[in-house]
């Protein structure tokens, strides 16, 4: 588990175009990091498509957002165009980056062997440093974006 003030773990994931994305190419701007379960899994969609209709507000507090799942790129892309997703969901299909995050949800939905991201949201500066994490008690609780958005206009 990572801890406020510490630089974020770098990553280099799959975009949903099977492209490499590293976390340094995030930094500049703040960054939410908005880890989820699963595509195509009902609360999943709800959380990101909250996401992509507060854009134009994030975008105000110089935020971006970025997705991480543990689907495979394939699913991410379809998931992505379904919901018209305009930020990068990128695919940790290896879970080593929920695993250097602290975020690694096991048996998911009572399958044995399974494992997914727990849903969570880490917010980092514009230089990578983590300035805010929140991690949910069970996959149904979605993030608080009021939280979130507040959390950003501190970072100004």
């Amino acid at each position: 588990m990572i801890d406020i003030g510490t630089q974020a773990p770098a990553f280099a994931l799959l975009d949903t175009a099977r492209a490499e994305r590293k976390l340094e190419e995030f930094k500049g701007k703040n960054t939410v990091l908005a880890f989820f379960p699963a595509v195509f899994s009902g609360i999943c969609d709800t959380e990101m498509c909250s996401f992509r209709d507060a854009m134009a507000d994030l975008n105000t507090l110089n935020a971006q957002v970025v997705g991480i799942c543990v689907d495979n790129p394939f699913a991410n892309k379809a998931f992505a165009e379904r919901h018209n997703l305009e930020f990068p969901v990128l695919s940790d299909y290896t879970r080593e980056t929920i695993k250097a995050y602290g975020v690694e949800l096991e048996d998911f939905a009572g399958m044995t062997g399974y494992t997914v991201s727990q849903r969570s949201v880490f917010i980092l500066d514009g230089e990578g440093t983590l300035k805010f994490k929140w991690i949910a008690d069970n996959p149904g609780q979605l993030p608080d974006l009021d939280l979130i958005r507040g959390e950003l206009k501190k970072l100004d």
